[in-house]
């Protein structure tokens, strides 16, 4: 059946057919998982060009809002999780409170010397001794983020004995003392080979980065960088100035 878009001058040809879908996306007639007609028969059915839907459809992917599988077809994809940037969330409460299952992988967990960045970072000598992890965190079969930490050995000397496929490393250093002061900083990266691999995403997949250091006694004890793919995570924040 036709369902044309009716001319309007207020808004762009191919927002019309972002809005069209993701009205149908947000009235529950096309759930999570459910395939979209193909770009062929949107361009039938809504009587505009198909370069008009292949850029609608390309914003949307790039939104979190669908997602595309090469020669299968294009899918409403699950909601972006949205994590609090003010706030030190904990990523298994998140994903438990979604009713899904937790589980980690564990790719280094090791003592290294310190290069001249982390050494600026934690105030340090270069060649100072920090702990590294290097932790992929699961959502069922997905992995939704892959994090790195650095810790001051003084602050937490048994760091390397610990199993954090059983608790996390953001658990473990608030039971030792919780951050005095803390620092966020949000980039937008492009993965790297081992990212592409540990994150199971594309070489041009967008990600999200979040930086965070904190300080206890007036020492940073920890840097952390944690990276989302941009399609299954958000940031955001709600607070009065």
């Amino acid at each position: 059946m036709s369902q044309t878009l009716k001319k309007n001058r207020s808004a762009s040809r191919y927002v019309q057919v972002k809005t069209f879908i993701t009205d149908r996306i947000n009235k529950g007639e096309w759930n999570v998982g459910y395939r979209l007609p193909s770009e062929n028969e949107l361009v039938e059915q809504l009587g505009i060009s198909r370069m008009t839907v292949h850029r609608a459809l390309r914003e949307l992917t790039a939104d979190g809002i669908v997602t595309r599988a090469q020669g299968i077809g294009t899918f409403v994809a699950k909601p972006a999780k949205r994590v609090e940037l003010l706030e030190i969330r904990d990523i298994v409460d998140d994903i438990v409170a979604s009713g899904n299952n937790y589980h980690a992988q564990v790719l280094a967990l090791e003592m290294i010397r310190a290069n001249s960045d982390l050494a600026i970072a934690f105030d340090l000598r270069p060649g100072a001794r920090l702990f590294r992890s290097l932790i992929v965190h699961y959502e069922d079969d997905t992995p939704l983020q892959l994090e790195e930490r650095f810790v001051l050995p003084a602050f937490a000397p048994d760091y390397l004995e610990q199993d954090f496929t059983t608790t996390i490393p953001h658990r473990y250093l608030v039971s030792i003392a919780g951050p005095e002061e803390i620092e966020h900083v949000v980039f937008a990266v492009s993965p790297s080979a081992g990212m592409s691999k540990d994150l199971q995403i594309g070489p041009h997949d967008a990600c999200l980065q979040l930086v965070r250091r904190t300080w206890v006694d007036n020492h940073v004890v920890m840097k952390g960088i944690f990276t989302y793919p941009g399609n299954r995570y958000s940031f955001g924040g709600h607070y009065k100035p």
